[in-house]
């Protein structure tokens, strides 16, 4: 039969399943296809927080949603316009978020009585109407795919399992993706298990053939590449891009990079990934423990190596007095905290922003840190080397807060030409830097750059460069144990000044049009969500501005010009105000919060609703109405 193909310039699709349904996999093997023919994409994992949550219902529901489209897009969608549903339990958790008029396919193998009453359905939602306002596909996703894997020599269980295979080729078939590479692909995963890999691959061409023969799919739909700058790209999760930006950065520095890591959820991936590069001098020790992690790695970065330690919230917490030990050192250190929902173990495997003003007050004494936050997945690895840039110049600890949706969330990142890449030199104390009146030399481990205010970075055992290092305050210059009190204010206020006069970029601001009156004012992740939001404004013909901040602590020099330019600043974040908390302090603006701690990242049409009401109240107030 001749099918009529739609042309359409995006589409968000979501699968949802039990968690050991392959939803993960399902989704990143569609997301390469994806990337490899071109559009521009961004995607949101959802998983549980348990291991393997009981099968079949509500808490043990993975979903993977991707958002793609022929032209530049910045977040993986409010709304699926596409759900496939393979239980029950991913129907009716999923189910809300289809708007009206949306496709949903279902596996219907699943709709046992057993099954709906596991969630609470008190009848099959395929029957009885509730699903009349959608265009529901129902595919017995399992029985066609037992049948087509009849002749291979597997359990029914194995055969039951490729049902993710059969789906994923059924909607690369709906969506014109390619197929050669995610064949390529179960080949290679399943290359020890060759029955396995060739029933996987069968699934996958089965799903296809099914799309294209079936009656009930009558339209597939085309989404063009989209124009992109010329050159070299990939698909990437936040957490590889963070790692590749730490090895760029190490040789970037010509140091070798230490790892010192305990795993936790969602910083594990950067573990993984840095132990598999020893050839590009990485070493990773996975520790007991938080402290013995990031302790191993100040005691590399004493020893004259990039140290790093990777962890979430919880794992700040226990770090607190090593971040603090690393201050009063002044060594350089690169802590990655990839945030989600607190507090104490709180919502592992969900997104949030709550780590600002623990990263930034989060220790005894004074000791201020330099904090970087990454915007998107792709931009964790600029990020990283901009972390490791000012640990390693101005010799200080420095956090980079990333968080669970950039860290396993992915879109196309355009490879740069390592020439490209700022390089980052280390300037090694080689001998004596304080000269006394009488001709003698002498090395003072405490005698700064005039300029950044950093100490030298002396390897041990050098000769001549012998110093003592610990949590006991310093004498200036020469390094000496001492309790005057006069020369810990000096030291406290001189550690303060290096951070606060760290080099940094103006703050840009995003107002084409010169004339906008509110300022939305973000950071971290919500540059997605506020970007897509501020666009859908200006075409509605109402102005706002939009500026993003990178660097945290220190704040751009520029920012409290910015902030006065503008009659409102609307701060939108995944906690309950810290940023606004700052900015209200730091500057005295009546800055406006807009907060939620959900564990997803914000729709762009809800931010833009709210800012459509902030113009237009603002207005009203002028007028007197």
């Amino acid at each position: 039969m001749t099918k009529q193909v739609e042309k359409v310039d995006r589409v968000i699709i979501r699968f949802a399943g039990d968690s050991g349904d392959g939803m993960q996999l399902t989704g990143d093997r569609f997301t390469s296809e994806t990337a490899a023919f071109g559009n521009d994409l961004s995607t949101l994992p959802d998983f549980p927080a348990e291991i393997r949550a009981p099968a079949g219902t509500l808490p043990g529901v993975s979903a993977f949603q991707l958002h793609f489209a022929d032209h530049d897009i910045l977040t993986p969608g409010d709304a699926p316009d596409v759900l496939v549903a393979m239980n029950p339990a991913a129907l009716k958790a999923n189910l809300k978020d289809v708007p009206r008029g949306g496709t949903v396919i279902v596996n219907t193998d699943e709709f046992t009585p057993r099954a709906l009453t596991k969630v609470g359905y008190a009848a099959d939602p395929l029957e009885d109407g509730s699903l009349d306002g959608y265009k529901v596909h129902r595919v017995a996703l399992t029985t066609q795919t037992v049948k087509v894997l009849e002749g291979f020599d597997i359990s029914r269980k194995d055969a039951e399992r490729a049902k993710n295979m059969y789906s994923l080729g059924l909607l690369s078939w709906l969506y014109h993706r390619p197929t050669e590479a995610t064949v390529t692909f179960l080949e290679k995963k399943f290359a020890k298990k060759p029955t396995i890999a060739a029933a996987n691959v069968a699934a996958f061409r089965a799903g296809w053939n099914y799309g294209e023969t079936t009656e009930d799919f009558v339209v597939s739909y085309e989404i063009a590449p989209a124009p992109m700058p010329q050159g070299t790209y990939r698909n990437i999760h936040g957490n590889l891009a963070l790692a590749y930006g730490l090895i760029a950065a190490g040789h970037q520095s010509g140091l070798p990079l230490f790892l010192g890591a305990y795993p936790i959820t969602p910083a594990s991936d950067i573990l993984h990934e840095l132990s598999k590069h020893k050839n590009h001098g990485v070493r990773t020790f996975q520790a007991e423990d938080e402290i013995a992690g990031i302790g191993a790695a100040l005691g590399a970065s004493f020893g004259g190596a990039l140290g790093v330690t990777t962890t979430s919230g919880p794992g700040i917490a226990l770090k607190g007095e090593t971040i603090g030990l690393a201050v009063s050192l002044e060594l350089p250190l690169v802590i990655c905290d990839i945030q989600r929902g607190g507090p104490s173990t709180g919502l592992p495997t969900k997104t949030e922003q709550s780590d600002l003003l623990l990263a930034m007050f989060g220790r005894n004494g004074e000791a201020p840190v330099p904090i970087v936050a990454p915007r998107s997945p792709a931009d964790c690895f600029d990020a990283a080397l901009e972390a490791v840039r000012i640990a390693v110049t101005y010799r200080t600890p420095v956090f980079l807060l990333s968080d669970g949706y950039l860290a396993n969330g992915s879109e196309p990142w355009h490879i740069p030409d390592v020439a490209d890449l700022p390089e980052i030199a280390p300037n090694f104390a080689a001998g004596p830097n304080k000269v006394h009146e009488d001709g003698s030399e002498e090395f003072w481990p405490f005698l700064r750059d005039p300029e950044t205010l950093a100490r030298p970075w002396a390897i041990p055992g050098t000769a001549g460069l012998e110093h003592r290092i610990g949590g006991i305050e310093k004498q200036d210059g020469t390094g000496n144990i001492s309790y005057d009190p006069a020369n810990h204010d000096l030291m406290v206020r001189t550690r303060a000044a290096k951070v606060a006069g760290i080099a940094i970029p103006d703050l840009e601001v995003d107002d084409p049009s010169g004339e906008a009156k509110i300022l939305v004012l973000g950071w971290g992740s919500t540059y997605g969500p506020i970007q897509a939001a501020c666009r859908q404004v200006r075409r509605g013909g109402q102005q706002v501005a939009h500026a993003h901040l990178r660097h945290l602590n220190p704040f751009p020099a520029n920012l409290g010009r910015i902030l006065k330019e503008y009659d409102r600043v609307l701060i939108p974040e995944m906690n309950l105000g810290q940023l606004s908390m700052l900015i209200r302090a730091r500057y005295l603006v009546d800055a406006v919060g807009y907060n939620q701690v959900r564990g997803l990242p914000f729709k762009a049409a809800e931010l833009a609703e709210v800012i459509k009401n902030l113009i237009e109240s603002d207005a009203v107030a002028k007028v007197g109405v």
